[in-house]
Formats: C-alpha cells, sequence, structure tokens
C-alpha cells in the first residue's frame, strides 16, 4: 500500500525548492523527504508539514520518487534504490532532476527498466515562478505525465522538451538564477555608490528585472527592440549600454551558458 504521493531522496537547495512548491498542491503529510542526515528532511517537515523520514521508506512507500541528489552521488544511491525497486515491481514512477544523465543511464544504474520522468527544475519554483523542463520515457504513460504536470502546477512553468536538448535548456533555466542574481547584485552595489541607500537600490534593482521580463514576455517584442525603446539618443541609458557592449557584456552571458552546457554534457559522460 502507498502511504505517500510523492517522496524525496535528496532535499537540498533544489530538492527542498520543489517539496515547497509540491507541498502547495498536494496534503504535506502525503509528501515523505530524506536526505543525507536528518538535519534539512526535519527542517522541511518544521517549516511545511512534510513527513520526515529514511531513504528505504521513500522508495517503499512512495508512487513519485524524486531522485534530488547530486550526479556524482548516482553510481551509488541508484542501485540502492534499484534493489528496493524489484520488490515493488510496479506503482511507481521516478523522477530524476540531475544534470547530464541520461533516461538510459539512470535504468542501468537501477539494474532495470522503470517509468521515469527526467526533468530540470530551477529554484524560482519554491515561489511558483519557476521553469521545468521535463523528458519522459517511453515506459511512463501519457496519463503518468499528465499527472506529472498536474502534481507540478503551483511551481510555475512546466514544458516538455527532446531529452537530447536537455542539457541546453538547463544550461538557460537551471543555471540561469545565479547568472540573473549577479547581475541584480551588481545593481544594488552600483545604486549604492551613486548613493542610494542599500535598501532602495535593493527595491528598484529587484522591480525593475520583474518589470522588464513581465514587458518582454507580455509584448512578445524581440529583445532588442525594447532596449533600443529604453535608449534615447544622447540620453544616460545609451551611455550605459555603450559601456557593457564594450565590456562584452553579451559574450560574457554567452559564455557562461555554454561554460554550463559544457559541463551538463561532461556529467553525463562520467
Amino acid at each position: 500500500m502507498i502511504k505517500y504521493k510523492v517522496g524525496f531522496i535528496g532535499c537540498g537547495n533544489m530538492g527542498g525548492a520543489l517539496v515547497k512548491a509540491i507541498s502547495q498542491k498536494i496534503s504535506p503529510d502525503l509528501i515523505a523527504v530524506s536526505g543525507k542526515t536528518r538535519v534539512n528532511s526535519d527542517k522541511l517537515a518544521d517549516e511545511l508539514g512534510v513527513i520526515s523520514t529514511t531513504h528505504e521508506d521513500v522508495v517503499k512507500n512512495s508512487k513519485w520518487i524524486f531522485i534530488a541528489v547530486k550526479p556524482q552521488q548516482y553510481p551509488e544511491v541508484l542501485p540502492e534504490i534499484g534493489k528496493t525497486l524489484k520488490e515493488r515491481k510496479n506503482g511507481y514512477v521516478i523522477v530524476s532532476m540531475a544534470a547530464g544523465v541520461t533516461t538510459q543511464t539512470i535504468c542501468e544504474l537501477l539494474g532495470m527498466q522503470v517509468p521515469l520522468i527526467r526533468i530540470m527544475p530551477n529554484t524560482p519554483v519554491s515561489v511558483g515562478k519557476g521553469m521545468t523542463l521535463y523528458a519522459p520515457n517511453e515506459l511512463l504513460t501519457k496519463t503518468g505525465t499528465e499527472e506529472f504536470c498536474e502534481l507540478m502546477e503551483n511551481s510555475g512553468i512546466v514544458d516538455p522538451l527532446e531529452e537530447m536538448l536537455i542539457n541546453a535548456g538547463c544550461s538557460v533555466s537551471g543555471c540561469g538564477p545565479a547568472f540573473v542574481f549577479m547581475f541584480i547584485d551588481a545593481m544594488i552595489k552600483a545604486g549604492v555608490k551613486c548613493g542610494l541607500p542599500e535598501d532602495k537600490a535593493r527595491i528598484y534593482a529587484i522591480q525593475t528585472i520583474i518589470g522588464s521580463a513581465e514587458l518582454l514576455k507580455e509584448s512578445q517584442t524581440d529583445p532588442e527592440v525594447l532596449k533600443k525603446a529604453v535608449c534615447s539618443p544622447g540620453g544616460s541609458t545609451i551611455e550605459g549600454v555603450k559601456e557593457l557592449e564594450t565590456r562584452e557584456f553579451a559574450e560574457a552571458v554567452i559564455a557562461a551558458i555554454k561554460a554550463s552546457y559544457d559541463k551538463n554534457v561532461l556529467l553525463g559522460q562520467k
């Protein structure tokens, strides 16, 4: 008999973010979480009301089993999970969120073919504004995929993507928040340098990013067009844009995403 609708093996930053999102969709007492130690799982239990338990309990008694450990831990963790799953035979779906690790490799490490969906979420799922890419394997039914999307509906946008493109997609949406936070932090520091109180600079920078993103989303306009609309000839914005172009801002962002992509590919080869 299944005790938990959802179970998590690993509950660090990304796992914890997804636990928060899913706990907004289903009753927290239907969510089980297990970490390497009980520190993170107990914290989530206190904060959200989810069940802090063991790896074995999660694997034996959960329908949706989220593997939220680092890719480097898969060769150690998955064979043990596979042993327990062989006793269950059916009634579960594995959800993998490891960068670079293919569905084929996951099944090989488990030692069996299983219904499986590979996902790449990002940390904004914890506030319902995330971006999650997903690719199911052939053993997960259409109904199962629809149930997964429903389970994730409070996390933000959930979008299907061919598995061969997951590494590229993760490099943009999965790694991207770190780059955005770096940009916001730089804007805040620049505001302070120009004389703003830090709390004001923080509000202005954050709202500018939120508003700009919403304008881009709603207008369906090319970013270059919107950039030019802010840049009045002879004005102050164009001076800042020139500075970013001189310092190869776009090239730096492209290089950052490419470096993340290359690492995702490398992780899948180990």
